[in-house]
């Protein structure tokens, strides 16, 4: 039953009842300090990836989370449960390369009968993708994020560390097959390694039918720091004439990306700007690493761990709480041009 109340109410005791607080009660949502609803959710579901992108994980590294750490698909699944409660809607699954997780399908399934979910992706370098992209699409997945910064087998190499051009292309061909419509390709521009592949990116997005989105590098970690970023202003500039687009508003997936399209709309470009053109004011994010901490920000150190609670059986009341109590550390914004050396944390263990 749902009440309405034309004017405040007071009882005995001196509180004040209005119509927006019984609403509030009613539809709980998260909201920040700050005015943001959170309606977006990071899953990361391991920390660990078959490539060593040059902007994500150095080339050596060997420091992964612990298998018995990672929380288990119930935990996951509850937590989805738990922000979905909370109004968020969205809920994206990522590492690390998340098809390395097993049993994999069986996650999406139990996540995407959840009440409240409204749209589940998942952001993958696609190595793996050609012999999951069916299982996983009949689970439930909605959308798909595919990692490629080049069509060159030898620049793929250099930035991936691996030879894995042939296989993400598999996965590509995989995904399109299996039903997924749309599919994003995220492409991060890096000065003297790829720039000039990006046109070609482009033709590549046009003839497939996929969606290119183009991703400045953030300092993250000591190797990410040491990367100069591209200003992707420059580079609309360009491709907007050169391929006659035109800025859209429609929203494609609740994320941060400003799109453009052909005039024909067979072609959409977005670009995701935390550099030259920072979104905080509108953020309406948080992450989960694959240990349960919740970040509330790539660009700073606000966190929460959620696995203590999960492990000693807290109630729900009590997770409802902690995620409360989570989303009110989220700052106002990241210092990545003031201050780019502050964080000192890989993509990989973030969530992506």
């Amino acid at each position: 039953m749902s009440f309405y109340l034309d004017s405040p109410c007071e009882c005995e005791n001196g509180c004040i009842i209005t119509s927006m607080n019984i609403m509030q009660a009613k539809n709980p949502i998260l909201v920040d300090q700050f005015n943001r609803q959170i309606e977006y959710l990071r899953i990361s579901l391991i920390d660990k990836c078959d490539l060593r992108c040059t902007y994500c994980i150095p080339k050596g590294f060997t420091g992964f989370e612990h298998s018995e750490n990672w929380l288990s698909f119930d935990e996951i699944e509850r937590v989805v449960a738990t922000f979905a409660r909370l109004g968020t809607s969205r809920f994206r699954l990522t590492g690390g390369e998340p098809l390395l997780r097993k049993n994999l399908p069986e996650l999406v399934s139990r996540l995407s009968g959840l009440p409240g979910v409204e749209d589940l992706s998942m952001t993958t370098n696609g190595t793996q993708l050609a012999k999951l992209a069916a299982p996983l699409r009949q689970a439930g997945l909605t959308r798909l994020n595919v990692s490629l910064d080049s069509l060159r087998r030898e620049c793929v190499e250099e930035i991936s560390g691996s030879d894995s051009l042939g296989k993400v292309m598999a996965g590509l061909h995989a995904a399109r097959d299996a039903g997924f419509k749309r599919i994003k390709i995220n492409m991060v521009p890096l000065p003297g390694i790829n720039m000039d592949d990006i046109e070609d990116m482009v033709g590549f997005c046009i003839d497939n039918e996929f969606i290119l989105r183009l991703i400045e590098v953030m300092p993250m970690g000591v190797k990410a720091q040491q990367l100069d970023y591209v200003n992707l202003q420059t580079v609309i500039n360009r491709l907007q004439g050169k391929f006659q687009l035109q800025e859209t508003h429609e929203i494609m997936g609740g994320g941060p990306a400003r799109y453009w399209e052909t005039a024909d709309r067979k072609f959409t470009l977005g670009l995701i700007t935390p550099r030259s053109q920072h979104f905080c004011e509108t953020c309406n994010r948080v992450r989960m690493s694959v240990d349960g901490t919740l970040y509330l920000c790539l660009g700073q150190e606000e966190k929460f761990d959620l696995k203590p609670l999960l492990r000693s059986n807290c109630s729900d009341d009590e997770l409802e709480e902690a995620i409360r109590s989570a989303i009110d550390l989220k700052p106002e914004r990241h210092e990545f041009n003031s201050n780019p050396q502050k964080i000192i944390r890989f993509m990989s263990m973030t969530g992506g």
